[in-house]
């Protein structure tokens, strides 16, 4: 087997550890086709991104409500799925409307799928990624929240990261978490992201979450909101029927891309 690349490597790590919770160094060099220094080395790359803990022979995952990924590593993780997710979405908006994006990789995905036809757009964002896909888009009006910036997604939270907020009255807040849940409702792993996710949302009219299936049935560390809180949210169409069927008795409306 030829070497893969780096990225493509420690996305199929991150895979097998969601499936066996520990990976061993000498299958991984023979799966992946690459030497045991190499996997060491993947491994201690992953280790830092607080991914998995390495131990004797291999590494067991990070408890997952513990830990974010790094953003271009997320990005590459269920990217079919994510991109049919934001293609929902970048068909609801409209010409002429305020939009609330975060950040994550899906809502990334959604930057990259807002329609050219759209002559006039204001997008408020967290975000220094969407920032950037849409900045160079003239009929785009890009507003940066402002605020300290997390390195590893890209964005920008408190201190100083909710004032221009509560100055803003937007049409629609497109928010990504990393939990679903009937009775926790949506959570994510980072109390100051999980802060911006909340000023959005009140900021907004409408507020549509997007959250592939592995989110589903998932409590992470910070509560978001209730699920009452939110009018829609987008998920895949790996999504379990029982799950979704639960969300839907609870009075959350789910649409599967």
């Amino acid at each position: 087997m030829s070497t893969l690349k780096a990225i493509t490597r420690h996305r199929q790590i991150v895979e097998m550890l969601g499936t066996d919770g520990r990976v061993d160094v000498i299958n991984l060099s023979e799966t992946l086709g690459v030497s045991t220094v190499t996997v060491r080395a993947d491994l201690l790359i992953l280790e830092k991104s607080q991914i998995l803990r390495r131990v004797r022979g291999g590494a067991i995952a990070m408890r997952p409500s513990r830990y974010e990924r790094p953003v271009d590593l997320n990005a590459s993780l269920r990217g079919a799925e994510k991109t049919a997710i934001a293609a929902i979405a970048a068909d609801m908006i409209r010409d002429g409307e305020t939009i609330l994006m975060d950040t994550g990789s899906t809502i990334a995905a959604l930057a990259g799928l807002i329609p050219d036809k759209l002559t006039d757009l204001a997008v408020v964002t967290n975000s220094l990624n969407v920032a950037i896909e849409l900045s160079p888009r003239p009929n785009i009006t890009v507003i940066v929240t402002g605020g300290t910036v997390r390195p590893k997604l890209n964005s920008l939270v408190s201190p100083f990261g909710t004032l221009l907020l509560d100055r803003v009255n937007a049409d629609v807040a497109f928010i990504s978490c990393a939990g679903v849940d009937t009775v926790k409702g949506f959570t994510n792993s980072n109390w100051h992201e999980a802060e911006i996710k909340q000023k959005m949302m009140a900021a907004a009219s409408r507020v549509v979450m997007l959250a592939d299936h592995s989110k589903l049935k998932h409590v992470a560390t910070a509560k978001i909101a209730d699920l009452d809180q939110v009018d829609l949210l987008i998920t895949d169409q790996g999504a379990s029927p029982a799950a979704v069927k639960e969300l839907r008795a609870a009075g959350l409306e789910v649409v599967l891309a």
